[in-house]
């Protein structure tokens, strides 16, 4: 069974190790994603959700109330497809509504699953460039 709940900063070590596994939207450089960023959007830049199963941390998202953005969407790579970020997208959505936010942006990939997923879900996109395109989703 997989509960959804929102994360911790005992969380940070296994979402660190989904961002670092992910095998689209990988980061030039590892290091510029500190463990201090992660801490920061759990509460003082936004709010943090995991999707938990028996397997232990296998997905997570996190919502940027200073921009009203998703500042990260990750699922382990063995654990794709059993619809964690549709969920995990829907509880970011929904805080940031809720914060009084209208608008919510997202960039990602150009081109990748990421990229057909948030078409998929109805997100508008907004602009492209060279490497990633740039959605938004209106209340």
């Amino acid at each position: 069974m997989t509960k959804f709940r929102q994360a911790t900063t005992d969380d940070i070590p296994a979402m660190s190790k989904i961002r670092l596994a992910v095998r689209e939207n990988m980061l030039p450089d590892p290091s510029r994603i500190t463990e201090q960023m992660y801490r920061d959007y759990l509460e003082l830049l936004g709010r943090g959700w995991v999707a938990e199963t028996e397997d232990g941390i296998v997905g997570f998202s996190y919502a940027n109330s200073t921009d009203s953005s998703i500042w990260a969407l990750f699922i382990a790579p063995e654990h794709e497809g059993r619809g964690y970020a549709k969920q995990l997208l829907q509880l970011a959505t929904t805080w940031l509504f809720e914060q009084g936010n209208d608008c919510v942006r997202l960039s990602t990939g150009k081109a990748t699953r990421a990229d057909r997923f948030y078409a998929a879900q109805g997100w508008l996109r907004e602009r492209e460039n060279a490497t990633d395109v740039f959605y938004q989703l209106t209340k």
